[in-house]
């Protein structure tokens, strides 16, 4: 078997080269049109261009998300953005629609399609009629359990991909209508409210007046509010159903959690390849991941127990490990010091970690803090200013800086 591939989310520049110089194999971006995250900020054409250029120059690939459920005025741009994309070498893109699938397959024959998650691809014999038409992958619905995933790998040669990481949603695959209903935002056209993550009283018909809570909680109760995915404890399992692909989701979330999710992944997946009769999964990856912004951590359907213990019923808010201090952006070995772009409030004194895109952990304590004018400070409390520390061990350019929650 292949290694597997580790798919990555890219939402800007910064976070394109985050994926890859942490680990990621290919990474998934959208352009400013086309895309289900309109409300992120997404790729110019110009950065589209730059960003795949940085990915081929490792080595790897680069999909564009074409997966909104579109209307006719959208169909109107969309030639020109498949011609586009042709042109620039990306290897793949990703198509829920049937309509949109036609489109690119007349302009663009030599583009690759991949089947996104949002078309609920859940059987076999869906794949089999997407490979038909000429699909090169398909990206399975995140219902499946792994036994299913396994039957439908036995019977069709056509790559599948499947989640492994990162947000759920209360509807199919994430195609939802809530959104579109409370607020006029389509999520199915990438502009989604996240109304799921709302706080609900039940109303019953004949008491218009009166609310229930569902559950007796002075703070209301948030029973469409779904847990994350981490299918890291069982990795080993995602790899041997025999899928091409393990995906991360995250293209509205930081550099911070694409480069530690990358990270953990990667070395999961390496580590399996290295020796696989006696792979473990070891307690620092599990870390890694709880250190990001997250909800809670489940299994989703992998386990085909998915109905249950899905939702958090008494938060919409995150968890997070560690928080997010800064992006280094290179280290001098003759002056022996960091200089970082601020992400987060850091103080003299205080003790830090970096972590590397290879490469161990480093621990240090804050010393000899100043801006970008050389000039001695105390704290950094301006978002994204340049400042520097003394660092005596040599940190790689891209490392993240973050403190640890006690």
């Amino acid at each position: 078997m292949e290694k597997v591939e580790l798919l990555a989310p890219a939402g800007n520049l910064e976070k394109l080269k985050a994926a890859i110089i942490y680990g990621a194999d290919a990474v998934y971006l959208g352009g400013k049109d086309f895309s289900l995250r309109a409300l992120g900020k997404n790729f110019s054409d110009e950065e589209l261009k730059e960003g795949i250029e940085f990915v081929h120059s490792y080595g790897k690939k680069a999909y564009v998300t074409l997966n909104i459920y579109p209307h006719n005025d959208d169909m109107k741009r969309l030639p020109n953005f498949v011609r586009f994309l042709a042109n620039v070498g990306v290897d793949a893109v990703l198509v829920s629609d049937l309509g949109i699938f036609m489109m690119v397959r007349e302009i663009a024959p030599e583009l690759s399609i991949h089947i996104s998650t949002q078309a609920n691809v859940t059987n076999y014999a869906a794949v089999a009629a997407w490979e038909k038409l000429g699909a090169k992958r398909v990206v399975l619905a995140r219902e499946l359990s792994k036994d299913e995933i396994s039957d439908i790998r036995k019977r069709t040669p056509l790559p599948l991909e499947i989640f492994v990481h990162g947000a759920m949603c209360v509807s199919y695959s994430g195609r939802c209508l809530i959104s579109a209903y409370l607020t006029g935002r389509d999520s199915n056209r990438g502009n989604c409210a996240q109304s799921c993550r709302w706080n609900y009283e039940l109303i019953e018909k004949n008491r218009p007046d009166e609310s229930f809570p569902v559950a007796e909680d002075e703070r209301g109760t948030y029973f469409f509010n779904s847990k994350d995915l981490c299918l890291l404890p069982y990795i080993k399992d995602a790899i041997e159903t025999g899928v091409a692909s393990l995906k991360i989701e995250g293209r509205m979330k930081s550099v911070n959690y694409v480069a530690t999710v990358v990270r953990a992944y990667r070395l999961a997946i390496d580590a399996y390849y290295k020796d696989k009769e006696n792979f473990f999964i070891r307690e620092e990856w599990l870390q890694e991941v709880e250190k990001v912004s997250h909800r809670p951590y489940w299994s989703g359907f992998f386990f085909g127990d998915g109905k249950i213990g899905g939702q958090v019923y008494g938060t919409s808010s995150y968890e997070q490990g560690a928080d997010f201090l800064g992006v280094l952006l290179s280290y001098d070995k003759t002056s022996k010091r960091a200089t970082i772009e601020q992400r987060g409030c850091l103080t003299e004194g205080e003790k830090i970690e970096i972590l590397q895109p290879k490469g161990e952990v480093l621990s240090v304590a804050v010393r000899d803090l100043r801006n970008d004018e050389g000039e001695k400070i105390e704290r950094t409390p301006h978002p994204k200013e340049i400042f520097s520390f003394a660092l005596d061990k040599n940190a790689k350019k891209f490392s993240i800086i973050r403190r640890v929650n006690k």
